[in-house]
């Protein structure tokens, strides 16, 4: 036999079990590497922060990037001295990314970050929460101008309202901003002061813009359809024809008293709010602070409920008409309160209560109307200065020393607003306040 030559019958074989195995593992790796070959990297959208205007891209690009920044930081359990100076400054040269949106060049300053991501956690108010409201949609303008021009704005989803400020009302807020945490951290974040929840300045094409970012004193699903600016004051404290003529007219001082007189909230209520209010209104006296006011808002149960019956009606007509194409009407701003007695406040109102409506309990009986009071104090960084004295002078020149003129000295003005507040709400009397004048 030839070297190297196997007998046939010694020839290795193959078995069908060795074949069946080979075939399995090459079917396998040619699986694998078809899928590989196919599978990409899905890239994250980015958000593209789309806005009618600079100003409002940059701050919806600016309040993304901070809660972005701030969610790789540990946050230290307890706020420093040095938290309440400190802030965060980013310059952003952006010739070609999302050059549509965003202007080729801006700065966005955050004040203060550590200490308002603190305020935002006390008022129950969670941060992705507070990013999405801010950048998911643009904030809208709205028609109520304030003092000396200042533009405000709210969040798409009506949770928080945006308010131009200027440069000495930034450090205003510096002075007071940790006497105000302080304060919500006493009282347990139970206050009718603003709910500050973030400040910043943005630079747009050379131009600096004040924001400040508080939370909605008014409900984000019910309408108000009744406002009022309360200072307890009565001189020049009416609307104007000018402000009646407005859809949602802001009432006054003069105008609550001969419309309303009084709002009867009952007697637990109103111990509660008028507790909280001399808290706050002694918190502004020690800062000096003066010529805020109360914002009330007025949600009429019925009303809502006779307007949201129209609206479904409306809708019926409309999917019974044949240009209709099965689509059914938007939704109402103000949902139906079926049940008055059921509705619950939400933690991130910041004061609202239902008015005594002949329910069990601490309520009145005799409230002539279902209505939910949304309330806070707004405009509170007024200082009594000089500015302010000599206001005061010539008012009193011109009305006299006994009329009741919105500029006085922060004691007596909290005086007279307390003394307002007990006559607005209810017959509860009130026990006697010293505030020291």
């Amino acid at each position: 036999m030839p070297a190297g030559k196997m007998p046939m019958n010694c020839m290795p074989l193959r078995s069908p079990l060795v074949k069946r195995c080979q075939a399995e593992e090459a079917r396998l790796k040619m699986a694998t590497a078809t899928k590989n070959k196919h599978l990409r990297a899905k890239r994250q959208k980015k958000k593209l922060f789309r806005a009618n205007e600079p100003l409002l891209s940059v701050l919806m690009w600016g309040v993304n990037h901070s809660i972005q920044e701030l969610s790789h930081i540990n946050i230290p359990v307890m706020l420093m001295p040095d938290d309440f100076k400190a802030y965060s400054k980013v310059k952003v040269d952006n010739q070609y990314f999302n050059k549509e949106n965003l202007p080729s060049h801006f700065k966005v300053k955050e004040y203060c970050p550590l200490v308002f991501k603190n305020l935002r956690e006390r008022f129950n108010i969670d941060d992705v929460d507070y990013m999405n409201s801010l950048t998911r949609s643009q904030p809208v303008n709205t028609d109520s101008p304030g003092r000396s021009g200042a533009r405000f704005l709210m969040s798409y989803d009506k949770k928080y309202v945006i308010k131009t400020i200027e440069s000495e009302e930034v450090a205003q807020m510096h002075h007071l901003l940790k006497q105000y945490h302080q304060h919500i951290v006493e009282n347990h974040s139970e206050t009718l002061l603003p709910h500050y929840l973030g400040m910043y300045r943005l630079t747009v094409e050379g131009t600096e813009t004040y924001l400040v970012v508080m939370a909605n004193i008014f409900s984000h699903k019910l309408n108000v359809h009744i406002k009022y600016d309360l200072k307890g004051s009565t001189v020049d404290r009416q609307a104007s024809d000018k402000e009646k003529a407005k859809d949602l007219p802001t009432y006054k001082d003069n105008d609550f008293v001969k419309e309303r007189e009084t709002l009867k909230i009952g007697e637990t209520q109103k111990e509660r709010l008028l507790g909280i209010l001399k808290r706050d209104s002694d918190f502004l006296v020690t800062l000096n602070l003066m010529d805020y006011s109360l914002l009330l808002g007025v949600h009429d149960v019925e009303r809502a409920e006779q307007e949201d019956m129209e609206t479904e009606n409306q809708s019926g007509d409309d999917e019974d008409g044949e240009d209709s194409g099965g689509q059914c009407a938007t939704p109402p701003d103000s949902p139906r309160i079926k049940d008055f007695e059921g509705y619950e406040v939400e933690e991130r109102e910041a004061f609202a209560i239902k008015s005594a409506n002949g329910s069990v309990g601490p309520y009145f009986t005799d409230a002539p109307k279902k209505e939910i009071y949304f309330m806070g104090l707004i405009d509170i960084l007024t200082s009594y200065d000089a500015k302010k004295r000599a206001a005061h002078a010539a008012k009193t020149v011109k009305h006299g020393a006994a009329s009741e003129i919105s500029t006085v000295k922060p004691k007596q003005y909290a005086r007279r607003f307390m003394d307002f507040m007990d006559k607005a709400f209810g017959e509860l009397q009130r026990p006697h306040y010293n505030t020291g004048c």
